[in-house]
């Protein structure tokens, strides 16, 4: 029976581990890449020991990728997505080798099927060789409890070494090993080993190139990482951070891996696999409970869910063990709601991906604006350049635009316009070195690509004035919309000598009536406002489902400026509108509702949509 358990444990590993890659990769092959992935691949085209962001090995490993396959995203992801094969394996073996092969391969089963483990590889991130280094180092530590030996020293030096390469947030997974490794009796003794000090001395050196850099540039990295991207107050939204914990472990498993915290750290005797034990769930549970605790006081602006991955990992070795003593019913309920929660996963993935499918995403607070567009946007770039003079170069208005663009037109070396977002994602150190920070001075043609969505919306005119003082009054734009323009880029033609005059900048405007998602039946009267700085808006056109279905009454006095000071628009304060869309026509459920502006200076703008609802 142990043998046929072992043998069924095995075989479900297997299928399981084949599946999840294939559609792990297959997804990867088509998922545009993240902003940051992006970003990444820019910096592995100008190799170096460090960079303001992270330590070298995303860089590493993203230029590795294409330099195997070619210039394509899944050359991006191609070693992540073999490293985040392996994860599963690593935990497989750590649970074998104390718990048993049937329980090993039951762990391997559950952090292929637990949602952050099982899609980890499918962006080119330094979480993932990140989580490999922590199981690293959680077997390194397992093994040298019970006998300090060459081996054991090696695979620790191994997990420090790619640790300190892979993310500044690795000292915390080194502060957590030490912890538990001295509230263990076995633990201080093995501290007192040279063997393990020598390792701890490679992992030491490991940071050398990061604290190179930034002892060469003011410890811009440093800053960026530890004080400046976190407000060090504390924030209710951290209790936001704890709920969806469970969501992305799922519930059940969430529950399990709780258990085997609590259950290794109350009792403190036992026999060797017990100490193991002990230690999994030390390790787990300290690390979990401080990025939590961490979580009312650090950055609440970035995605940062993934964060307490590593501590999970270490529960996770021991949960086929808690769930052995739980009743079939729960262990069965266990495997299927985790089953369902790597299909909801890699489900959002494979939406993303699809653009008629995150299309209906559009609207709502999920709405994927980093992985969208792009492409569109590239072959739009394309075309621009294609009729501008030869000499024409491309000036992105954030870190974003200029690295998703370089990906696609193969230049990892476009000029980027200053932007707070920049700061705020540690990037600007970075740029500078590489000498991409464009200060708006130029004696060639240039196509500016704004992204508005990178801005929010109540800063997006002082940008704008912002962007004027950098480039000169900007022409007219064509505007690249996207998924009812919940993105939007902006492509300007700059002449090759900054003009002079007061500042034009694209066209803002807000639908007051109806609101969104309105329910509506007959005759829908449409009221807002719209202006453009420096030319003013000729008229107003309305559009239904991207088709026109009239104008609306433009002129209407309605003064904006004192939401908007530093408005130029010479038109002030006869900027609101009206008008009316027959929705009688019209077949039943969701609809968007769009506005076209017309600018005095020639330009035509297509504005965000908003849905409504046309009932009985």
């Amino acid at each position: 029976m142990a043998n046929r358990g072992e043998q069924r444990a095995y075989i479900t590993f297997m299928v399981l581990w084949a599946v999840v890659t294939v559609v792990k990769v297959l997804v990867a092959a088509q998922l545009p890449l993240f902003v940051d992935e992006a970003f990444y691949w820019q910096e592995g085209q100008h190799l170096a020991a460090a960079y303001s962001d992270l330590p070298g090995l995303t860089a590493w490993l993203t230029r590795l990728g294409v330099e195997l396959i070619g210039e394509h995203r899944l050359g991006v992801r191609l070693p992540f997505l073999l490293l985040g094969a392996l994860l599963p394996w690593m935990v497989a073996s750590i649970a074998k080798r104390w718990f048993g092969a049937r329980m090993g391969w039951q762990a391997g089963s559950l952090a292929l099927l637990m949602p952050l483990s099982a899609t980890l590889g499918m962006m080119a991130v330094p979480d993932v060789p990140m989580a490999i280094a922590a199981l690293l180092c959680l077997d390194a530590g397992a093994r040298l409890l019970r006998r300090v030996d060459a081996g054991g020293a090696l695979l620790l030096a191994l997990g420090l070494l790619m640790g300190a390469l892979s993310h500044y947030r690795f000292i915390g997974v080194i502060l957590v090993g030490f912890i538990a490794l001295m509230v263990l009796p076995e633990g201080r003794r093995m501290l007192r080993d040279p063997r393990v000090w020598i390792a701890l001395a490679v992992g030491v050196l490991a940071w050398v190139p990061l604290m190179s850099w930034n002892l060469d540039h003011q410890d811009a990295g440093l800053k960026f990482q530890i004080i400046e991207r976190h407000p060090w107050a504390f924030s209710k939204d951290g209790l936001l951070f704890l709920l969806i914990q469970p969501l992305f472990t799922t519930p059940l498993l969430f529950a399990a891996m709780l258990a085997v915290a609590v259950k290794g750290l109350r009792k403190a005797q036992g026999g060797f696999h017990h100490l193991q034990w002990r230690y999994f769930a030390l390790v787990g549970a300290a690390s979990t409970l401080l990025i939590f605790v961490f979580g009312f006081f650090t950055d609440v602006e970035r995605i940062s869910f993934h964060w307490p991955l590593p501590g999970y990992l270490a529960l996770l070795v021991c949960v086929p063990l808690a769930l052995a003593h739980w009743s079939r019913l729960w262990r069965r309920a266990v495997w299927a709601l985790t089953a369902v929660g790597l299909v909801v996963a890699l489900g959002y993935y494979l939406m993303v991906s699809m653009p008629s499918l995150r299309e209906q995403m559009a609207g709502s607070k999920y709405y994927p604006r980093n992985f969208a567009g792009w492409q569109p946007l590239a072959d739009a770039v394309r075309e621009e350049l294609a009729e501008m003079p030869a000499d024409t170069t491309v000036l992105a208005g954030s870190f974003k635009v200029g690295a998703e663009l370089g990906f696609r037109l193969n230049d990892p070396s476009i000029e980027v316009l200053p932007h707070e977002i920049n700061d705020r994602h540690g990037r600007t150190a970075q740029l500078a070195l590489w000498g991409l920070i464009s200060d708006g001075a130029r004696n060639h043609p240039q196509l500016l690509v704004v992204a508005p969505g990178d801005q929010r919306y109540r800063d997006l005119l002082a940008r704008y004035h912002k962007v004027c003082e950098l480039v000169g009054p900007m022409p007219p734009p064509r505007v690249v919309s996207i998924d009812h323009g919940y993105q939007r880029f902006l492509l300007m033609r700059l002449p090759a000598q900054k003009q002079q005059g007061a500042c034009v900048t694209p066209a803002m405007a807000w639908v007051d009536a109806p609101v969104p998602d309105a329910k509506v039946k007959g005759a829908v009267e449409v009221k807002g406002w719209a202006f453009k700085d420096g030319v003013g808006l000729k008229r107003v056109e309305l559009l239904v489902d991207g088709r026109s279905v009239g104008e609306a009454r433009y002129g209407r006095e309605l003064d904006v400026r004192p939401a908007w000071p530093g408005t130029n628009d010479p038109q002030h304060p006869a900027v609101g509108f009206d008008g009316s869309v027959d929705t009688r026509s019209l077949s039943l459920g969701k609809h968007w509702l769009g506005l076209r502006l017309h600018g005095n200076d020639g330009s035509v703008e297509a504005w965000a949509e908003q849905q409504f609802e046309v009932v009985r």
